[in-house]
């Protein structure tokens, strides 16, 4: 099991992932992202494509999907907070792109 960042390592973390447009959820151990896409078709396509990556690690986010918007919302509920899995999810859903 992953465990929970904490002190310099998660604020690190949270630093490199603001970069990328992630911002930690308030109230929560966790990230959260927005999506925005041109149309339901290419939203729903990159999803397939971050699923793919998720199932590949065994680490499933949390979404949800409204037309051509996502929401992502990562954290590992094992570790009850954010972990190294989670900043590994956040960037290889960055390197996909929008």
């Amino acid at each position: 099991m992953a465990e929970r960042l904490t002190g310099a390592a998660r604020d690190a973390a949270l630093s490199e992932l603001a970069d990328l447009g992630w911002e930690a959820t308030e109230g929560r151990d966790a990230i959260r992202r927005n999506f925005r896409f041109r149309d339901f078709n290419e939203a729903w396509g990159w999803m397939n494509r971050v699923a793919l990556i998720a199932e590949s690690m065994n680490h499933h986010p949390e979404w949800t999907n409204v037309y051509n918007r996502v929401e992502v919302i990562l954290t590992t509920h094992d570790a009850k907070g954010l972990t190294s899995l989670d900043v590994d999810l956040a960037l290889r859903i960055g390197k996909l792109g929008q």
